[in-house]
């Protein structure tokens, strides 16, 4: 049992975090923001894998602009992500975002800041610190070793600045590519303040180095009881962002949604093509709704024991396999229809849920 850090509870539009709200899945569109088709095209596909808030640049006054037009035709919270111009974060409120991710550090005069406070205060919209070894302020020391305490000073100075304008819907990130920074950074900043926390490894790499990255330092954090939100930042279409986000919180059982996938590594025994069948399900099943856990396995010999916990599953042998529940063997099949069986017996499962 993971005993989470009690935080004040925020809302992004319809979406709780912090307090007792589940831990949400973030991601951000690659698209150019005035692409408005585009934008949104990428934003249902995000939502279809589990996306729960998307965050959007916003470079200029046409990207804030451009907001008005994608919150039509998207159903969820949107943060707009603006640096140094206070100008685009009041008309990003305007056109209807649900949230801003901005430094008010970064803004300027104080009068500039104090007019987002005001404008994201009474619409009740919230703003993430969002705080990065990349830029830091200069005054900071940016030596390895110094590098978290960093982060957390520059988040207070951050968070002094909006609760000095009586402004506290905050939320902070304090992310670095440095696993052991980040980490290190998020467990002081979580002894210092009650203000929800997004995690994530920043500039974590391509798909392969960065699920590792993320996987370690996003999955240590959720153990310590540490996280509100999570976004897993890849090199790679963002859609694989949110299935890695909801994998790190579906392995330790923070949230459960959709296909737990169980599959063996192979071994001399195998007698089917394990790693394509075991793709071909995984793709197969990869944006049902329900949690349903499925066993692909090598072997007859331990398949259906070591994968009992599965809800329903498959094993190979020559030429043929076998289908089981709950760990008991109930037919036998040739091999080129263990997929077809698989899905016909899932849909059955699957519906009666």
């Amino acid at each position: 049992m993971i005993n989470r850090r009690k935080t004040k509870k925020i809302r992004v539009g319809n979406v709780e975090i912090g307090g007792d709200a589940p831990v949400s899945v973030q991601s951000m569109c690659n698209t150019d923001t005035r692409d408005i088709k585009a934008t949104v095209l990428q934003i249902h596909r995000l939502t279809d894998a589990g996306c729960e808030i998307i965050r959007v640049a916003v470079p200029d006054k046409q990207a804030a602009e451009a907001i008005l037009e994608i919150k039509k035709q998207i159903k969820i919270p949107l943060i707009a992500d603006i640096h140094f111009d206070y100008r685009l974060a009041l008309q990003s409120i305007k056109n209807g975002a649900d949230g801003l991710r901005i430094n008010p550090g970064n803004i300027g005069r104080k009068e500039f800041v104090q007019k987002v406070a005001n404008a994201a205060k009474e619409r009740e919209i919230p703003i993430r610190i969002g705080v990065n070894t990349g830029s830091l302020e200069k005054d900071l020391s940016h030596t390895p070793r110094d590098l978290s305490n960093s982060l957390v000073k520059s988040a207070l100075k951050n968070i002094s600045i909006l609760e000095d304008m009586d402004f506290d819907l905050i939320k902070v990130s304090l992310k670095a590519s440095d696993v052991n920074t980040m980490i290190q950074a998020y467990k002081k900043f979580s002894e210092t303040s009650d203000y929800p926390v997004h995690l994530g490894v920043t500039e974590a790499g391509t798909l392969k180095s960065g699920l590792v990255k993320s996987s370690i330092g996003i999955g240590s954090l959720l153990l310590a009881g540490i996280g509100d939100t999570i976004r897993v930042s890849l090199t790679e279409d963002p859609v694989e962002e949110v299935y890695a986000g909801w994998e790190i919180l579906k392995a330790l059982n923070i949230r459960k949604k959709g296909l737990n996938l169980i599959s063996c590594p192979g071994c001399g025994r195998c007698g089917i093509d394990l790693i394509n069948l075991a793709k071909q399900v995984e793709e197969r099943f990869k944006n049902i709704e329900k949690p349903l856990t499925i066993a692909v396995m090598g072997c007859p010999v331990n398949g259906p024991g070591e994968a009992r916990s599965a809800d329903i599953g498959i094993s190979g042998a020559n030429n043929e396999g076998y289908l089981f529940k709950n760990g008991e063997i109930i037919a036998k099949i040739p091999g080129e229809k263990l997929l077809e069986r698989l899905e016909k017996e899932v849909s059955q499962l699957y519906l009666s849920c």
